[in-house]
């Protein structure tokens, strides 16, 4: 690493020449295979960005110039040459770097990133906050294509086209997100990237215009209409200049020279530019290059191979079980379609798309159009389904709510990864799902003990024709013997799977596992303890929770979800609403009223004591304690 290992700041690339610069990518890329080979990352957006990142620093000013990345997943480059090159190796680690942008973690990180579309929108605000405070700096967001597509993206382009504030958005063009890159406006771009005409155009017309003798004002302004005209048809980034934009690119996002010389050109624009520029995703490694979806975001492989590596014989993951389920359904039910917001793979709905394509939608990272679309489809006789990740559903909030709840409407949501995901972090955390969905009105709310669970629920949730929510966690299931016959489900019903007498655990989808533990952890010590597998968290079986809280006294809650608002809240307003909260104590287990961080989730179970071990000293203890109220909230 003969450049890279004396890279300890932006100053030190500021000191390298071009050719350098590309001997000092070369190494870059190399550390990024060989570090997200160990951690796993997302490895095809750096690798595709590592020269403009590069430009970026050598031509502005961090942390005085400001960098907004979109998402942040391609910020690996920039936290390598900013300071943090010595703790690369911990990536994602618990207690090591972020694997998104962190204000927290250094003065080089502008601003917080982890959801899609948000750069332009927060770069304007610094530039207006810089023009109002009379301050003298740059504003650069750097924005995928993919992101482009959502919804927030191109508000923030119109109003910045409005407000002409000296602002630059970076339009990193890889023609991929993380499915391949639908709609209209990608293909827009697609035509911007292979099409030369109106370069060779442009410059022959001006040629022609200004080769004209001066024969009156008349002969001059029709040659501006014509210009004009022509420029209107046949320019590319005509889009973004009506929006108040000046446009540069298509640009080699792979040239150094040429991006350090564009970058300097724009930053003494003093209006909003766009700088278009075209970089290939997965550059410089093999592997990456021929499938930069499989390593947009990836765990540990093999880098010779790029074979991810796996544990073997391990139980089929909650995702593969839904999209299998789902195709099966789909096999005797024409009306079942699929939506996905950019996610097909991640969601486990391929095998729908292969088979069912005409009923499978991707509609790009535009969750909210995801869910009126699902909302349009389900009052048309069909039967949606929306696969998505738990954290990106809160982007869709008022559309579930109004397009969905309030119109009764049978859209089936079913959200993977929610729980603590791990390394990802608190921004993709899909811990706040229970709260925001259980006050929707007409909304159901289901999760599974297990896979086999999981994919009667869904068979149930078709069948129920109205709103539903299915949330299941992250990777592996238990490994269970799923089914071959799918059954209904008994509406709002809960499962006793252990009878006791000194205490009864009610414990939701992914803590069914981890409260039968529990109780067999309580056994050893002397108490006997009951566990419920909930099923439905709304509406909640209301008879037979009374009917618990009675029997027992003593009631536990345990959820993967935050405690404000979440289960344990349900379940305390229902006893106290049956007057029955005087005689019953009540327990809850969820994550805390704080920002939980990345690494390895058995240690952030460990670290928030929603572990088994942690969970059952917790309990031993209110059980033995002499407890003068009713109630007895652990906020951990």
């Amino acid at each position: 690493m003969q450049f890279l290992n004396k890279i300890n700041s932006p100053a030190d690339v500021k000191e390298l020449n071009t050719d350098e610069m590309t001997k000092l990518a070369q190494e870059i890329r190399k550390l990024l295979v060989n570090v997200i080979s160990k951690t796993g990352g997302h490895l095809a957006p750096n690798l595709g960005v590592v020269e403009l990142t590069l430009a970026l620093h050598k031509v502005f000013n961090t942390p005085s110039d400001k960098i907004v990345w979109d998402v942040g997943h391609q910020s690996y480059v920039h936290k390598i040459i900013t300071g943090r090159r010595e703790i690369f190796d911990t990536l994602r680690q618990y207690g090591g770097l972020s694997g998104f942008p962190k204000r927290s973690e250094s003065a080089h990180d502008a601003f917080g990133t982890g959801h899609s579309s948000t750069s332009i929108s927060a770069a304007l605000g610094m530039a207006v906050a810089r023009d109002l405070n009379g301050d003298n700096y740059n504003v650069i967001a750097v924005i995928g294509d993919g992101a482009l597509t959502g919804g927030m993206a191109i508000e923030a382009l119109n109003n910045a086209g409005v407000l002409q504030k000296k602002i630059i958005v970076i339009l990193n063009d890889n023609e991929m997100s993380i499915s391949e890159n639908v709609g209209a406006l990608s293909e827009y771009l697609c035509r911007l990237r292979t099409d030369p005409t109106y370069s060779h155009l442009k410059t022959d017309l001006e040629s022609l215009i200004k080769s004209i003798p001066t024969i009156g004002e008349h002969v001059a302004n029709t040659a501006r209409r014509v210009k004009d005209t022509l420029k209107y048809f046949l320019a590319p980034g005509m889009l973004f200049e009506q929006l108040g934009f000046t446009y540069i690119g298509p640009v080699d996002g792979h040239n150094l020279d040429g991006l350090i010389d564009i970058m300097e050109r724009a930053k003494n624009i003093d209006k909003p530019v766009l700088v278009h520029v075209i970089t290939k995703k997965g550059k410089g490694y093999l592997p990456a290059e021929t499938n930069p979806d499989k390593f947009h975001g990836t765990g540990a492989f093999e880098i010779t191979t790029g074979e991810k590596i796996t544990v073997e014989g391990a139980p089929k993951t909650y995702t593969e079980v839904f999209g299998d389920t789902l195709v099966k359904l789909a096999e005797s039910n024409p009306n079942i379609v699929a939506i996905t917001a950019a996610m097909r793979d991640g969601t486990g709905l391929t095998k729908f798309f292969e088979r069912f394509p005409e009923r499978a939608f991707d509609v790009g990272i535009a969750e909210q159009h995801a869910v009126t679309m699902a909302a349009g489809l389900a009052a048309n006789n069909m039967q949606p389904v929306v696969a998505i990740y738990s954290t990106f559903l809160q982007r869709s909030y008022d559309q579930v709510l109004h397009d969905v709840c309030m119109q009764n409407l049978p859209v089936v949501f079913c959200l993977d990864r929610a729980g603590l995901v791990g390394d990802d972090g608190y921004t993709h955390h899909g811990i706040f799902d229970y709260s925001y969905l259980r006050m929707m009105p007409a909304m159901t709310i289901m999760a599974p003990k297990d896979e086999n669970e999981l994919q009667h629920m869904l068979y149930t949730a078709l069948a129920l024709k109205r709103p539903v929510a299915i949330r299941y966690p992250r990777g592996s299931g238990l490994g269970v013997v799923c089914d071959e016959e799918l059954k209904l489900l008994p509406y709002g019903k809960a499962e006793e799977l252990r009878r006791g007498k000194d205490v009864c655990i009610w414990a939701a989808g992914s803590m069914v596992a981890s409260a039968l533990a529990v109780a067999s952890q309580l056994k050893n010590s002397g108490f006997d303890a009951g566990v419920v597998n909930m099923r439905f968290i709304k509406p909640l079986d209301e008879e037979f929770l009374i009917q618990c809280a009675t029997s027992y006294s003593n009631l536990v809650v345990m959820e993967e979800n935050v405690l404000a608002g979440g289960v344990g809240s349900e379940i305390l307003e229902l006893l106290n609403k049956n007057d029955v909260l005087r005689d019953t104590k009540v327990l809850t287990f969820g994550i805390p009223d704080k920002l939980v961080p990345h690494g390895d989730k058995k240690l952030l179970f460990k670290d928030i004591e929603l572990d088994v071990p942690g969970m059952t000293k917790h309990i031993i203890e209110w059980l033995a304690e002499e407890n003068g109220g009713s109630v007895w909230r652990r906020n951990v």
